[in-house]
Order: structure tokens, then C-alpha cells, then sequence
């Protein structure tokens, strides 16, 4: 089925309203991935975005996620908690300098603990890291239900919103 969906494009003008925060899980940590097997990418990309239907990149082949993952602008990042994967970050550095954070979000297991906000200060401070200017991401009405306040209440602010056609499963 066909349906209509809001992306909103979000920026933070003032990294200090985005502190780091500590992890709410005893134990939770945040660590980059480096030389990322293609099923822990297609895995983390599967079930953090199964509620949300992320779709784009479940097509994608072996070569496309290891050209994706050894791309020197992008920098993979995954939340363990109770030593398990709990959440990823993605974010690329633009040629302009800017740092998209590309995907964000918890495994649904994860949710309504506290670690959206800590994973989201950490995935600035890393954004940060990467010397861009300017940190942001969209996030569009598909997404779950806490993601845009998320955003807001840590200092991101939109900039731009479009709507878009969406084939949706039933």
C-alpha cells in the first residue's frame, strides 16, 4: 500500500544542548565498529529498522555493504548493553564538512530504557569527532514514536521537511 510520509530534516546549531549523558544500563557502552562483517551491517540495518520499514538497503549485495563500510567518510558505531548489540549509529562526513548521522536507533527490545538518549550524545560527541561544523539527520513520521522529541529536547532543530510517497507493507 501506498502512503504519504513526513521527513523532516533536523540540525544542531549548539552541541552543548546534546551532552554526553551516561549510560542508564549499568555496563552500556558505545564502540566503533571497525571492518564490519556484512551480516552484523545487514543484521543491525534488519532488525533496528524492522519496525520502521527500512527497506532501502535490504537489496543491497556483499560488495555494496563492505564498499559502504570501508568508505573512509563513514564511521559505524554500536550500543552493547547487557552484552548484547543494542542500537547502531552511521554517520558520514560530507564534503562540506557537515556529519549526517545516516541511521540511528535501538533494537525494539532496547527502547523505552533511557539509551535513545544517551546513544544520540554519543553519537554527536563522535560526529563531533569527525570535525564537522554541523551534526544532522532526518528522521521522517514512519520512524518510532519517540524519535522527533528525542531530536528536539536534545538542541537539533529543523531546517527543511518534504513529503514523500512510501510503499508500506499492510
Amino acid at each position: 500500500m501506498k502512503r504519504e510520509v513526513l521527513r523532516t530534516y533536523l540540525q544542531l546549531s549548539d552541541p552543548a544542548r546534546c551532552p554526553r549523558v551516561p549510560p542508564p544500563v549499568p555496563g552500556a557502552r558505545v564502540e566503533q565498529v571497525l571492518d564490519c562483517p556484512p551480516s552484523f551491517f545487514r543484521f543491525l540495518y534488519t532488525e533496528v529498522g524492522r519496525p520502521y520499514n527500512w527497506v532501502d538497503r535490504l537489496v543491497w549485495t556483499e560488495e555494496q555493504i563492505r564498499a559502504r563500510v570501508s568508505d573512509a567518510s563513514v564511521a559505524l558505531h554500536v550500543l552493547i548493553a547487557a552484552g548484547v548489540p543494542a542500537g547502531y549509529f552511521e554517520l558520514q562526513r560530507h564534503a562540506d564538512g557537515a556529519v549526517e548521522i545516516v541511521y540511528f536507533g535501538l533494537l525494539p527490545e532496547f527502547c523505552g530504557r533511557g539509551l535513545g538518549k544517551y546513544l544520540l550524545g554519543e553519537a554527536v560527541a563522535c560526529a563531533r569527532r569527525l570535525g564537522g561544523p554541523r551534526v544532522w539527520l532526518h528522521t521522517c513520521d514512519m520512524d518510532g514514536a519517540a524519535a522527533l522529541p528525542n531530536y528536539r529536547a536534545r538542541g537539533f532543530e529543523p531546517f527543511k521537511a518534504e513529503t514523500y510517497t512510501a510503499e508500506v507493507p499492510e
